[in-house]
Formats: C-alpha cells, sequence, structure tokens
C-alpha cells in the first residue's frame, strides 16, 4: 500500500498547521483560517459552502462576537480580501462532486483555538522554531491547527484524483468547537442529510504516535451556561438594606453547585470557571456574572447536574431579592460509533501499521456528536477516531505541542478510507 504523505505532502502539512498556529482564532473568530481554506479548496474546484449554506444560524451558541473588529484583525493577520469579504459566521463546507454514482462520504474537523496565552520559553518547540502564537491571550493548544492542515491537505489531494473517483465528498471545517458551540448548527442545516458515512477526528487524547483509537468510549454530554445576577447598589455603610447583593448571590450559588451530589447511576461533572462582580469595596454590587459548564456520561446525567444548577440559581435569586438570567452557550451530547465503520476501520488501520487500539476512555466533550448522531438517524454509518501524537504537554495547557510526524500518518489514514469507498480500483492499486 502506497504512502501517500510524500515530501510534498509533508511539507504543506507542517506549512499550514504552523500557519494556522502562529495565528490563533478563538470560537466564532476564525475569520482568517476560514478565508483562507475557502480560497485554496475553491481553486481546489470545490464548491465552497459558508454562512446559512452549511449551518442553522438559528441554532448558533455562544456567539458574542465584534465582526467588524475581527474582520479587520484577520485582514492585517494575511486573510484573503475576497473570502473574508463574503463572511459573516465562520467556518465552510468544501463539496466535491465527481458526477458520477456513488456514496457520499465526510470528515469533520474543527478550527479554532483556546484563549489561554502560549508559554513563551526557549525550550518550548513552537517558540523555539519561530511558530509560537502572534496573538495575546490565544493559542492552538488542542490540535486544531493540525485537524484543519490535515483536511486541508486531504482535500487537495483527493481533488488531483478526481478523474479516477466516483460519488460526492464533503469536507466540514467546523467552528467553534471549544465550547461546543457550533455542532448543533451545523446538524441542523441539513448539509449532512445524504451522507453515508462520516469520519470526525483528533489527535492526541490518551494515544500515543502510532495508535489508533477506532471506538474511543465515555464522550461526555455536556451543557455550557452563564449566569447573570441583578441586584441593586447601595452605600455599604450609610445604607446596606437598600441594596440588593448581587456578588453574595453569586457566591452562595457557586457554593452550592459545586455541591451538587454526584448521581449513582454514573459520572457527572460540574465546573464554575468564571466569576466576575462587584465595582468599588463601599458599593453593594448590584452585578454578577459568571460561566459554568456541566457534564455527565449520558444526556439523562448531565440534565440531571443542568436541572439542579437552575433551580440553585433560581432559590438563590429569591433569596437575595435579585433578578437572574441563565443562558445555554454551548451544548454536547455522547457519541456511540457505528460498529460496520469500526470494523473498516480497524482493517484498514492495521494494513497501514497503526497499533489499532478498539476502545479508551476520552473523558471529554466534542459536539461532533451532533453531527454523527443526525447520519446515523438517517441509517448513516459515522465514527470519532483518536490518532495518537506524543504531546509535550497536555490538551489545553500553555506547553501544549505535539509529534508533527503524525500529521503525515493520519492523512494517509483518511486517503485511503476515502479512495478505498469512491474508487475500488484506486484502493486495489495502492
Amino acid at each position: 500500500m502506497i504512502d501517500v504523505a510524500q515530501s510534498s505532502e509533508r511539507a504543506a502539512l507542517q506549512a499550514w498547521r504552523r500557519d494556522f498556529h502562529r495565528h490563533p482564532e478563538p470560537a466564532w473568530c476564525e475569520y482568517r483560517t476560514t478565508s483562507l481554506i475557502c480560497k485554496a479548496l475553491s481553486e481546489a474546484g470545490y464548491d465552497i459552502r459558508i454562512g446559512e449554506q452549511f449551518l442553522s444560524s438559528s441554532m448558533v451558541m455562544g456567539r458574542e462576537v465584534d465582526e467588524e473588529q475581527e474582520k479587520l484583525r484577520a485582514l492585517a493577520q494575511g486573510a484573503d480580501p475576497e473570502w473574508l469579504s463574503r463572511l459573516s459566521l465562520t467556518g465552510l463546507m468544501a463539496v466535491l462532486d465527481t458526477g458520477r454514482p456513488g456514496p457520499c462520504l465526510a470528515l469533520r474537523v474543527d478550527l479554532d483555538a483556546v484563549r489561554l496565552g502560549e508559554c513563551c520559553a526557549d525550550h518550548h518547540t513552537p517558540q523555539q522554531q519561530g511558530f509560537a502564537s502572534l496573538s495575546a491571550g490565544v493559542m492552538h493548544a488542542c490540535a486544531h491547527d493540525a485537524h484543519a492542515a490535515i483536511a486541508l491537505v486531504l482535500a487537495q489531494l483527493l481533488a488531483s484524483y478526481r478523474d479516477t473517483l466516483c460519488g460526492k465528498i464533503k469536507l466540514i471545517f467546523q467552528p467553534a468547537e471549544e465550547g461546543c458551540r457550533a455542532g448543533k448548527a451545523v446538524a441542523a442545516s441539513g448539509q449532512l442529510d445524504d451522507i453515508d458515512q462520516l469520519l470526525a477526528i483528533h489527535l492526541g487524547i490518551h494515544a500515543k504516535s502510532g495508535e489508533l483509537v477506532v471506538c474511543p468510549e465515555g464522550f461526555l454530554s455536556s451543557t455550557k451556561f452563564d449566569v447573570e445576577f441583578i441586584g441593586k447598589p447601595a452605600h455599604a455603610g450609610l445604607e446596606p438594606n437598600a441594596g440588593a447583593n448581587a456578588l453574595s448571590a453569586a457566591c452562595l450559588a457557586v457554593n452550592q453547585m459545586l455541591a451538587i451530589p454526584p448521581h449513582r447511576d454514573g459520572m457527572t461533572r460540574i465546573n464554575i470557571g468564571h466569576l466576575r462582580a462587584g465595582q468599588e469595596r463601599n458599593v453593594i454590587p448590584a452585578y454578577a456574572f459568571l460561566q459554568g459548564e456541566t457534564r455527565g456520561a449520558t444526556s439523562q446525567l448531565n440534565d440531571y447536574v443542568f436541572s439542579a444548577v437552575q433551580r440553585i440559581v433560581q432559590g438563590v435569586a429569591m433569596a437575595h431579592g435579585v433578578d437572574y438570567m441563565i443562558r445555554r452557550q454551548g451544548e454536547a451530547i455522547s457519541i456511540q460509533n457505528s460498529p460496520a465503520l469500526v470494523h473498516t476501520l480497524t482493517l484498514l488501520g492495521d494494513e497501514l501499521g497503526f497499533d489499532v487500539i478498539h476502545s479508551r476512555p476520552f473523558g471529554a466533550s466534542d459536539d461532533a456528536g451532533f453531527l454523527i448522531d443526525r447520519v446515523q438517524r438517517r441509517a448513516g454509518q459515522a465514527a470519532y477516531l483518536v490518532i495518537g501524537a506524543d504531546l509535550s504537554a497536555g490538551h489545553h495547557t500553555d506547553q501544549f505541542d505535539f509529534d508533527e510526524e503524525i500529521m503525515a500518518r493520519a492523512l494517509n489514514l483518511l486517503f485511503h478510507w476515502f479512495a478505498r469507498n469512491l474508487t475500488p480500483s484506486v484502493g486495489q492499486t495502492a
């Protein structure tokens, strides 16, 4: 079996990955990344679908973006002006229709970075080799830069085989995976309803270079939420009784949320990651804002925790005489891979020399679950793969980096999966 990741593809993978790493963009701000991928794949012959063409805006979650400012920033960082002018919502779907009968195969990758400052120490490889983040407080700390680069080079490679392919290819470059804010909108668009088989991938996640986890388990259902408490200011010394203390309400709510009992039927989690309140030491705080998330091994377990959150917020607000607002800012559901597709990927992984691991705990959330569920509910097959990569530090840490060599192996795996399904002759000769 040939290795399609030759020197030119390897160089392209590294160049794109390092470019995306140098210019990270957080959720719903991926204007530069989206514009450059649109340009490259439109030139490769793909039909590019953006905005409402590939996601449902009514299902978008957690998008609070100064679009004009972000576009100016993206343009200054080298975004493609023509495509940038067409964008409102970020992300894209690239479609290659061969015009010949055959199945519709799809790959979903994510684009966004994490709001985290990158390590600037000399021992950190991106810093040492000159491709560390140029954006303060934002970095690719979860390998989404690699995912985007792999899918982009894969798309160009598949386009070069267009004359020998049948069926249709859909490549989904999803925005706002961090916080699970866009998967539901992509799934609701209707653009997945003709897909016969869908893959989603992630590098790292408890797997070493050379390993391929074909059926990761333990994907957590999750709800991301914001809470606002709106009280009443007053002089803290002269007339404290005239105020309604939003900060006090928030503090009590956080304590009670973190004390929600675990459920007997399975794993549950809650975290409050941000709390902001008050202005002056001698003013009763009139406003408090917190951000948190719940997780559960199933949707029912996650609902148990989030329902408790809602009751706590309501009760605390009543006790303190403040108003409140809860907003869902992101969601994820659990994932179950299609057995037949897992079997196919196991055989292919073995052929390509991977150490194939059937299952291993994932332990986090990914809104690809909405896409996978949508395809499976319409009798298609879908799976989430973990492609192992040695890491320099854990995901979502400031020293995160990975073994770049694994990108070529991932490209080879994905190319052969597409080729075998869309052109049996290519698969046989390869």
